[in-house]
């Protein structure tokens, strides 16, 4: 089976890194964490034909969770993580956005909090799910 594709797209004030790992045997896509540049983000999935299925998120801070609302809504894209101990900066997202001078970002619920030992797929892919609290409280790794 062939590996994942995994393309970086920096993006934002902050030129952090939002990720896209695709499946080539299916054409399946995730986002992971869409900081700032929803247009740009999906620019990418559009020009290789991807077929976007859900968004998953490492934390909460705004540079990573900024455009997953609305990037949720407009595609209607379940969101996955970060583990439940970054709840507090998912409600303080309004907040970061004003502090660090960036466009509007809103508070969401995730469709599922990740745990250590869960998995995620996209695809033929799976990834295993690692919780790594220190950056954040609900800090996650994704590793195949």
């Amino acid at each position: 089976m062939p590996e994942p594709i995994v393309v970086s797209i920096p993006n934002g004030q902050f030129a952090q890194n939002c990720y896209l790992v695709a499946d080539p045997a299916t054409g399946a896509a995730a986002m992971i964490d869409p900081g700032e540049e929803s247009g740009r983000i999906m620019a990418e999935v559009e020009r290789r034909g991807w077929t976007l299925g859900a968004i998953w998120l490492t934390h909460a801070h705004i540079d990573h969770a900024g455009a997953t609302a609305e990037l949720a809504k407009r595609f209607k894209l379940p969101i996955e993580g970060p583990h439940e101990g970054d709840r507090y900066w998912i409600e303080q997202l309004p907040a970061q956005a004003r502090s660090f001078g960036f466009g509007k970002a809103e508070k969401f619920e995730p469709d599922r909090w990740l745990q250590q030992g869960d998995t995620v797929q996209v695809g033929n892919e799976t990834l295993e799910v690692s919780h790594c609290p220190r950056h954040t409280p609900g800090h996650v790794v994704l590793f195949s």
